[in-house]
């Protein structure tokens, strides 16, 4: 605005200044989009770092254990008390005295989908590998972190009380299923007695899980834990990633929470839960209940690393517990909407589509359909989807090109209404008039002299619903395309990538360039026109580091927009408006 001003004061021909002012609006909304895509992940809750951490301080200058393949129950070697009890020690939870149980092999469950260790210390899991799935590492997924010193998965809490100490530590009595699909732990003192037992299917992600604890006889409250981390450990951050989560039956809503929730002590909420657990991104953890009965959950905070990462990280754990003894059906698999919704149709809610989900959830599922049932290749589902969307919305795009068509013929009528009032300044009340005239001139003729922002504004929702699969979708991740590996990340960063340059965001650049040249332009203004220009590079920018697949889309977008207008640009529609904004022939000698 402080340009157009001087402009006017200066005598020479100054812009209706909303026209400045929108494209001002245009470059501000594409980078706050940015930004929201780019670093909401990082404006997140985060707990503080705990003054006088001991535990982190120590936990940061232990290296990371050796890690090796899970081995067959004949294959794995008797485990080795010394270790183990060393990180009971370092986590703050001291091993209980000597039972009569020692150490055994460990117990190696392997099915279709994923392979499954426990250890009899403590009767906790030690590793679950998803078979069909991989990380960053290009190995098969790990969902457990193995480097976290902490109490391991299916370990007992019991709140308020130091039982666990000693019998998340103590030796327990293992007696395997004799088809090796099950498991049962067993442990007993003078005072206390646990039992735990496992059972898993063969070709699925469901497991039956139960936990009793009696003391002097009688049963003792007591949840069941899955702490130190989960998911995808092989991403930047993975704790950013990682979400406590309960479906509360009496709102009918999934709440979640982070680790930041439980940054002065755990979090426990209390209610009819259908189900309670873990989730990243792209997969989940859930314990499911068995009827109405009560359930708790509790969030955690815990400061442990990664196998990939020495800095400890903030990584929200849980527990859960539906009685004094729990029965829970366990889910421990991907995100999969048809999966999800096949164990409990509430589960599929563990898939969060934001706040377009009414136009993301549509989104996935039109491009799932293209992908399963023609191209078979999640690349081209995202090319033949954006081609549709596309030719839906032409009938929009047609009226904003006859718009920017008659802005463009209109121009001469513009300048010689700016040059009539080319000496007055912004603050003047003839200025307002100036502003009318020409609002009244596109009035006439029907341009809408915001048409230039239309198309950026009908692909904004799409984009971002499209970014937004991507982040949950796991269907997508992994999924390839011609030279892109993983079409849920960035180009070059993704496993065995081809190429370390982004081609894909650098060819919508070049398209993006191509798109203006085509594109009737009725403001001429240098400043303006340097800042058209810039859009590209700015959009470049904010496309490099995302999704390669969301990248995809909107390059696709681009080439559909500039057939269109190629089209447009070559038809009778175009010529006819701009005839109808011509002015009517001048008289000559009093005579038509």
């Amino acid at each position: 605005m402080a340009e157009s001003s001087q402009r006017g004061g200066s005598g020479n021909q100054a812009q209706p200044p909303k026209e400045m002012s929108m494209e001002m609006r245009l470059l501000l909304a594409f980078l706050l989009m940015g930004a929201v895509m780019l670093l909401s992940p990082y404006f997140l809750p985060k707990s503080p770092t705990p003054a006088p951490g001991k535990k982190i301080a120590e936990t940061a200058a232990q290296p990371a254990p050796e890690q090796s393949e899970a081995q067959t129950p004949a294959e794995a070697p008797a485990a080795t008390p010394a270790k183990p009890a060393a990180k009971a020690a370092k986590a703050g939870a001291k091993p209980g005295p000597v039972t009569s149980e020692q150490p055994q092999p460990a117990y190696i469950v392997d099915t279709d989908l994923f392979r499954v260790s426990f250890s009899n210390q403590g009767a906790t899991l030690r590793s679950w590998v998803l078979k069909k799935h991989k990380g960053n590492d290009n190995k098969q997924l790990e969902l457990v972190n193995t480097a976290a010193e902490t109490e391991y998965p299916f370990s007992l809490y019991f709140p308020g009380q130091t039982a666990a100490s000693k019998l998340n530590w103590a030796w327990y009595k293992q007696t395997g299923d004799p088809d090796g699909l099950g498991v049962t732990f067993q442990y007993a003192d003078a005072h206390q007695t646990v039992r735990k037992q496992f059972r898993f299917e063969k070709a699925s992600y469901l497991a039956q899980v139960s936990t009793e604890v009696t003391t002097d006889g009688k049963p003792t409250p007591h949840m069941v834990e899955w702490r130190g981390g989960f998911g995808d450990l092989t991403i930047p951050v993975p704790s950013s990633n990682t979400i406590t989560l309960y479906y509360d039956l009496a709102t009918n809503k999934l709440q979640d929470q982070r680790a930041g929730a439980a940054k002065n002590g755990p979090v426990t909420a209390s209610g009819n839960f259908s189900f309670a657990g873990l989730a990243d991104k792209y997969f989940a953890a859930v314990f499911l209940t068995e009827g109405t009965t009560a359930a708790q959950q509790t969030t955690f905070g815990d400061w442990v690393r990664t196998p990939l990462e020495g800095k400890p990280q903030d990584f929200a754990g849980v527990a859960v517990s539906d009685g004094d003894s729990n029965r829970f059906r366990l889910f421990v698999g991907p995100k999969d909407l048809h999966l999800l919704k096949s164990v409990d149709p509430k589960l599929e809610q563990v898939v969060d589509f934001g706040w377009l989900s009414i136009l993301a959830k549509p989104l996935f599922l039109l491009v799932n359909w293209a992908n399963s049932s023609f191209v078979h290749n999640f690349g081209w589902a995202i090319v033949i989807v954006t081609v549709i969307l596309n030719f839906i919305l032409f009938p929009l795009r047609l009226s904003n090109m006859k718009s920017m068509r008659k802005m463009q013929a209109l121009k001469p009528q513009i300048d010689a209404i700016n040059a009539r009032f080319k000496n007055v300044g912004m603050r003047d009340p003839k200025k307002a008039e100036q502003n009318q005239e020409v609002m009244d001139l596109y009035k006439k003729h029907g341009v809408n002299p915001m048409g230039g922002c239309v198309p950026m504004l009908l692909q904004m929702p799409f984009l971002i619903a499209f970014y937004r699969v991507f982040m949950v979708s796991v269907v997508m991740r992994g999924a390839s395309w011609l030279w892109v590996k993983d079409l849920s990340q960035e180009e070059c960063l993704a496993a065995n990538a081809v190429l370390s340059v982004n081609i894909l965001p650098i060819v919508m650049i070049a398209t993006q360039f191509l798109m203006q040249k085509m594109t009737p332009q009725a403001n001429v203004d240098p400043n303006s026109q340097k800042m058209m220009y810039m859009m590209p590079l700015v959009m470049g920018w904010i496309f490099y580091h995302l999704p390669s697949g969301l990248v995809l889309y909107y390059l696709t977008s681009n080439l559909v927009n500039m057939g269109q207008q190629w089209f447009f640009n070559r038809t009778n529609a175009a010529r006819v408006a701009v005839a109808s904004v011509q002015p009517p022939p001048k008289r000559k000698n009093g005579r038509k």
